[in-house]
């Protein structure tokens, strides 16, 4: 729906809640400061097609931003709070953003950003030298539509975990803004309906998050923002607020999952009706566990940024097969063996979609080749294989795999082996330098308890592993870290850890 048809309906509803603060943004509000904000990029002469970014936690200000630049034929970058000033000043130079727009909490890394590329630069929530105050400068706009509304696009960058971030760049949607043809994804896959409440506990400056939380406030859904993630505390809002519908990485199960019993079952999530999860494998006791503590109403889905292909399953047929992420709805599957030729069902391969739909990496011709097949297929560097039904399952992305005395191993097994484990709370596996077989099988483990962490803990694991894999799959030492560098959505920065053990090694590939 459009948003003024939205805001006409249900004035006083609420369109987004902060979880943490209770602050409450209605529908109208949004739909009139997404106006001003709209108004405000015509007035710097911004038209379809042209670019802008932000850098900003999950603040109360952010989905109308979005939401201005989307009504306005935008495409729109949201940037990771977490980034480093050269690789915040890279993209926003990569992606030719004409303006800006930060908060206060990130003044100390924004501040020694070189901006002079943009036309403008907006701070919320107080201004430091080189930025204005984007309340302002909206408060002088008129909550009215502009008169050439075109729907925008995001155009988001990966996390850079095998090195420099590339942006995602496709088509801007034709036909006007607002009007949706029939049913949409969430309400045919998901069941959502304008009554539903959904829990968005990610940063949304993430693909996932954002689409998702921005495709339920165009259906007049209720979204819950959760500030930060916090594992007891996601139940405390499925209870609150008697969520509906949520989504969720394999990490955040894990997290809840080792919460004290007695802190699982103190809140009630009975109001469940689908729980969403993506954007990295999930470890099969994990899925089994939260199934039977929600029930069947867990969802799992496989697809990227790209939008080149929609893989979904729910909790009944993944119960029948145990590990895959499910059939493909928006495109043909085909895996792709090293020779650039189709496997057959059953083996591995690179996965590949054709006719999903159409993108392009920002300013990287060679990327984007490199993402082809000669047929004209693409893929994200996943590998995996299909089932004879046609269900899909992954194996690792490409460029993790280890390579030890010619042997292909992919390390992900491994990893959802361990953090099954009771004394794991996350886990990294990849290669390391070995001067006979050329890699070796590591881990790196954030052990739940600290104290734990030591030789008897690291043997303990690796016999873990002999017991129920291969053992060449299994890591030959184990090193330990307070914390793992994992993104919020739930990847792992895999790169800083390998780095460490790879330095000096001319041989060490990304």
């Amino acid at each position: 729906m459009h948003p003024a048809e939205i805001a006409s309906k249900h004035p006083d509803k609420p369109a987004y809640i902060i979880a943490e603060t209770g602050q409450v943004t209605t529908f109208k509000q949004l739909n009139d400061l997404s106006n001003q904000g709209a108004q405000l990029f015509r007035k710097l002469g911004l038209q379809r097609g042209d670019h802008v970014a932000m850098m900003l936690e999950n603040h109360p200000a952010m989905l109308q931003i979005c939401l201005a630049a989307q009504r306005s034929g935008l495409h729109f970058t949201a940037i990771s709070y977490r980034l480093q000033e050269e690789e915040v000043e890279y993209i926003v130079t990569d992606c030719q953003a004409k303006v800006f727009i930060t908060s206060r909490a990130q003044q100390a890394v924004v501040e020694k950003v070189s901006l002079d590329h943009c036309e403008k630069a907006y701070m919320l929530d107080g201004i430091v030298a080189g930025f204005e105050s984007w309340e302002d400068a909206i408060a002088a706009m008129p909550a009215e539509q502009i008169a050439d509304e075109s729907t925008g696009s995001q155009m988001l960058y990966s996390s850079g975990t095998t090195g420099r971030p590339k942006g995602v760049l496709k088509p801007l949607p034709e036909g006007k803004f607002g009007e949706t043809e029939g049913p949409n994804l969430f309400e045919l896959l998901y069941g959502a309906t304008e009554g539903s409440i959904y829990l968005s506990p990610a940063p949304l400056y993430h693909a996932a998050p954002l689409t998702f939380t921005m495709g339920f406030l165009a259906m007049g859904v209720t979204v819950i923002v959760m500030q930060h993630f916090e594992a007891e505390a996601s139940l405390a809002a499925i209870e609150k607020y008697r969520v509906t519908h949520s989504q969720w990485v394999p990490t955040m199960f894990i997290r809840m999952l080792k919460l004290d019993e007695d802190v699982r079952h103190k809140y009630d999530v009975s109001s469940l009706e689908c729980a969403i999860h993506a954007a990295a494998p999930c470890p099969i006791p994990v899925k089994e566990q939260m199934i039977e503590w929600w029930g069947p109403v867990i969802h799992e889905y496989y697809a990227g940024s790209e939008g080149n292909g929609f893989v979904a399953i729910n909790s009944e047929e993944w119960l029948q097969h145990k590990g895959s992420v499910g059939r493909s709805l928006t495109a043909v599957l085909h895996i792709v063996g090293e020779d650039g030729e189709e496997v057959a069902s059953g083996e591995s391969g690179t996965i590949y979609f054709e006719g999903g739909g159409d993108f392009e990496y920002f300013n990287d011709k060679e990327k984007t080749a490199e993402s082809r097949h000669p047929q004209g297929w693409s893929t994200l560097g996943d590998v995996g294989y299909v089932d004879a039904e046609g269900y899909l399952y992954l194996t690792d992305r490409k460029s993790f795999m280890i390579i030890s005395g010619g042997v292909n191993i992919y390390p992900q097994e491994t990893e959802n082996l361990l953090v099954t484990h009771p004394k794991v709370m996350d886990v990294a596996v990849f290669g390391v330098p070995n001067a006979e077989f050329g890699e070796e099988v590591k881990a790196v483990v954030q052990p739940k308890h600290w104290e734990d962490a030591g030789p008897e803990l690291e043997a303990e694991l690796i016999d873990f592993c002999r017991e129920q894999i291969s053992h060449i799959k299994c890591p030959r030492t184990v090193d330990f870290e307070q914390e793992l560098p994992r993104h919020p959505t739930g990847k792992l920065y895999k790169r800083l850890l390998r780095d460490r053990y790879w330095e000096g090694h001319k041989t060490h590939l990304l």
